[in-house]
């Protein structure tokens, strides 16, 4: 076998975690398969969609999407940027926050860190443009149909497409990397690896992850708790 011919090593991944480490909200290994998305150098394919501090602290996710259903304020993203270990996507309105207002709060995000700025599904062209005439930090448009004017708002600033279209999220995609085959897409993956996959091979670069709340999270763990003092009990001497 000529050294042309040889077969390629498969590359062998050290994993290094710690007691205190292991219990972390992991995303899906199956995001591996997409691209990715290269802002600023930083490959970025597994996006956490989370406010919540603890979950923005204990995950392995490549970067965390911050958008939250109340009026955008600089002392969250503030927050949520101080306490991220990995790049964070910040919401900065565009549905009832808008215009002159909406660019200001960008303003704010792109001087404490944010490495993008979301804007809403119904944000106008005039928001957008204002965005971008003063800052220069990627703004990235949630897409919640494929009947969204998408090149107005490519035209208008923005860089990055985020689709959020529940049941019709694959359909979107594949739709919008028919007419735009370069524009860069992250979209929501679904519950399974099936449903990922199929929003990946459809053309989304990222993969957002909605995690377990808080307290399902918790309370999984404290039924196991629970299930450990019963063990521990019916082993003790109390059955004696």
């Amino acid at each position: 076998m000529s050294e042309t011919e040889q077969p390629k090593r498969k590359k062998i991944i050290p994993d290094i975690t710690t007691v205190l480490r292991a219990d972390v909200i992991h995303m899906p290994k199956i995001i591996a398969e997409c691209s990715g998305i290269r802002i600023h150098g930083r490959r970025i394919k597994s996006i956490i969609f989370t406010t919540d501090a603890a979950q923005i602290i204990n995950h392995n996710a490549d970067a965390i999407m911050a958008v939250y259903p109340f009026t955008p304020h600089p002392a969250i993203s503030n927050a949520l940027i101080g306490i991220s270990p990995v790049p964070v996507f910040v919401g900065v309105g565009g549905g009832t926050t808008g215009g002159a207002r909406c660019a200001q709060i960008s303003i704010f995000a792109e001087a404490q860190g944010a490495v993008g700025l979301v804007v809403n599904s119904p944000t106008t062209l005039e928001t957008i443009r204002a965005i971008a005439d003063v800052v220069d930090t990627p703004i990235i448009c949630t897409v919640v149909s494929e009947y969204m004017d998408i090149r107005s708002r490519l035209e208008a600033g923005v860089s990055i497409l985020n689709i959020s279209g529940a049941a019709r999220t694959v359909d979107i995609v594949r739709q919008i990397r028919q007419d735009y085959p370069e524009v860069p897409i992250i979209a929501t993956g679904g519950p399974t690896d099936e449903s990922i996959l199929a929003t990946i091979e459809a053309g989304a670069n990222a993969i957002t992850i909605t995690p377990p709340t808080s307290a399902e999270l918790f309370k999984t763990k404290m039924d196991r708790y629970r299930k450990k003092a019963e063990n521990d009990f019916l082993d003790s001497d109390h059955l004696i």
